[in-house]
């Protein structure tokens, strides 16, 4: 057995296992994000929330994933019909595909490379062209107009996103997810985090998140009383059901950009509690609970006062951390502060 996965076969066969290992956590985690979500909304609005399918309403979201799977697929008359499919199953492919590169222990990547970062970015700038793509196929003023909105809102929050992180890259010198944990590895566990000397921009990364994936209060590009669905409102059945998976894989994604990058991966918050995957996965819950109960508080922006936010607050403020965080850098002030409570330093 040792032998053949020596070969190029069993180096194959490793490969495809451990990407389906992954593709199986995240379809996985995702039925179960959708239901908490409900679950802090209709906590929020003092109401149950799914409660029938299955033990406590478990099951809610497999019974409307295959709701959608058996309905039937309208297809519009004058729709680009090769686009039209396509639009949906490129946005969930790419949305699967960025994880390629996330950790979720030490050496517990499907593909650990030294410039992992800017493979997530590049995967996610992509997926604006499922939305574009659904928008004009579709044949509708609604859509096409919604797929515009979405397309400038993602352009626009993806600069303040890249800068963000360029000050992380900066402090810890490698684009390597595990080499930027490592880098909080320090005595003082919580507190030797990024989140700390980073604390300005992860405020800044957070609402940013909320604006690329298109999550509320900035889910403009589907405001139902101004475009009805925005660029999905042609879309039916399994069609519907990817660009949806896609979007809460999207936003997952974000969550363990958060973990990985502010908050310690997979490390203990507490000095003396062993490390591993249990801390990446609580710490990537916690933060799609604070998702949630954004979207379950707070009213809905203008889309003018978006982009207001993202081109004249969150650019300058983003820059501005780039230049402060390099000047630090120079003159070894962040790196030599943050060295005294490294581990074994």
């Amino acid at each position: 057995m040792a032998e053949f996965l020596g070969t190029g076969a069993g180096m194959a066969l490793i490969m495809a296992v451990q990407g389906l290992m992954v593709i199986a956590f995240v379809m996985i985690s995702l039925l179960f994000l959708v239901y908490a979500d409900r679950k802090v909304w209709a906590a929020v609005q003092m109401r149950r929330g799914p409660n029938v399918v299955g033990p406590f309403g478990l099951l809610q979201t497999v019974a409307d994933a295959l709701k959608f799977v058996v309905k039937e697929v309208v297809i519009p008359a004058g729709v680009d019909r090769p686009v039209f499919f396509l639009a949906p199953l490129l946005s969930f492919v790419l949305a699967v595909l960025a994880w390629a590169v996330i950790p979720f222990n030490e050496r517990w990547v499907l593909s650990d490379l030294n410039v992992a970062i800017l493979f997530v970015f590049a995967v996610a700038s992509l997926e604006v062209y499922g939305v574009i793509m659904g928008g004009w196929a579709s044949n509708s003023k609604y859509a096409f107009l919604g797929s515009l909105r979405s397309a400038a809102q993602m352009i626009s929050y993806e600069v303040s996103l890249g800068l963000i992180i360029i000050g992380v890259i900066i402090t810890t010198g490698s684009m390597n997810f595990g080499a930027i944990v490592a880098a909080q590895d320090t005595a003082y566990g919580l507190f030797g985090w990024y989140w700390l000397p980073h604390l300005p921009m992860v405020v800044l990364f957070f609402i940013s998140a909320l604006a690329e994936t298109n999550r509320p209060p900035f889910d403009l590009p589907e405001a139902e009383s101004e475009l009805v669905a925005g660029f999905m409102v042609e879309y039916s059945s399994t069609p519907y059901l990817l660009f949806m998976a896609g979007e809460y894989i999207a936003i997952f994604l974000m969550c363990a950009l958060m973990t990985l990058i502010f908050f310690g991966g997979w490390l203990s918050p507490i000095p003396g509690l062993p490390d591993g995957a249990f801390w990446m996965v609580a710490k990537m819950a916690v933060m799609f609970f604070m998702f949630a109960m954004v979207k379950a508080i707070v009213p809905r922006y203008r889309y003018d006062q978006l982009m207001r936010i993202g081109w004249k607050v969150f650019l300058p403020l983003s820059l501005a951390w780039v230049v402060i965080v390099a000047f630090l850098a120079k003159f070894e002030v962040l790196g030599g502060f943050w060295a005294r409570f490294a581990v074994g330093a």
